[in-house]
């Protein structure tokens, strides 16, 4: 099973010299060359790529500012010949970082750890999934537990998200629509763009806000009829 990689360097020579390396391995299938993240931007909107090998300085925008701004991003290899950005490049969960000149040694040992995790990924996508009570987000440089009986509600600041439970709150570097499309949506709603509330957790709705122990969550105007219709369906009873 290939890998469709896309190489990311404002540099022609290491352009070059990477994408040689990359038509030399059987598993990768390169789809394209850029010089900038904006031109690959609209490569990643319009075609699927697994693997981006990412150059860190960069015109208009660094290979750092760019990964940031992708919600679910393809499987990175940072590479640049700047190594004390590596620290914040693994924060952002990237597969490897490579140091040019990038050793043929060094490269093929980056993209074999790329395919092993594609691979595994693939084959546990393709079974048959055990229903659970729980995920799991980075928070504070490690992976905590989290169950879904325990969260109230989710709040989003920015490109991070803080997770209220009922023990604490987690903050967690994920956006709110990441989470939404990952979490069961019989048990998760959205209420308005910053928020995600639990279902089975929420108390009352009063006007524009549902309240969740001493918590009032506000609700968007255009999605209040739909929410209210989802959290009541025909659970309401009426005076006949």
């Amino acid at each position: 099973m290939k890998l469709n990689c896309l190489i990311v360097d404002d540099e022609p020579i290491a352009r070059k010299g990477m994408a040689e390396y990359v038509k030399e391995v059987d598993f990768l299938n390169l789809v394209g060359v850029c010089e900038h993240a904006v031109k690959a931007s609209s490569i990643l909107n319009a075609q699927k790529i697994d693997l981006l090998l990412l150059d860190i300085h960069m015109p208009r925008l660094s290979g750092i500012e760019f990964l940031k701004t992708l919600s679910n991003p393809p499987m990175v290899i940072l590479v640049t010949a700047y190594p004390e950005y590596a620290l914040e490049g693994y924060e952002l969960d990237v597969v490897d970082y490579l140091v040019k000149p990038v050793s043929w040694e060094r490269f093929i040992k980056a993209v074999q750890k790329a395919h092993d995790f594609f691979l595994l990924k693939h084959k546990a996508e393709s079974t048959s999934p055990t229903p659970t009570d729980y995920f799991f987000i980075k928070c504070d440089h490690k992976f905590e537990k989290v169950n879904y009986r325990d969260v109230l509600y989710i709040e989003a600041m920015q490109n991070y998200c803080i997770i209220h439970t009922i023990e604490r709150k987690m903050i967690t570097y994920i956006t709110l629509s990441s989470l939404e499309n990952q979490l069961p949506a019989d048990r998760f709603l959205k209420v308005h763009k910053s928020y995600l509330v639990s279902i089975e957790k929420i108390n009352s709705l009063d006007g524009q806000e549902i309240i969740i122990g001493r918590s009032r969550i506000p609700v968007s105007r255009n999605l209040k009829e739909e929410v209210f219709a989802k959290i009541m369906g025909n659970n309401l009873y009426k005076r006949n």
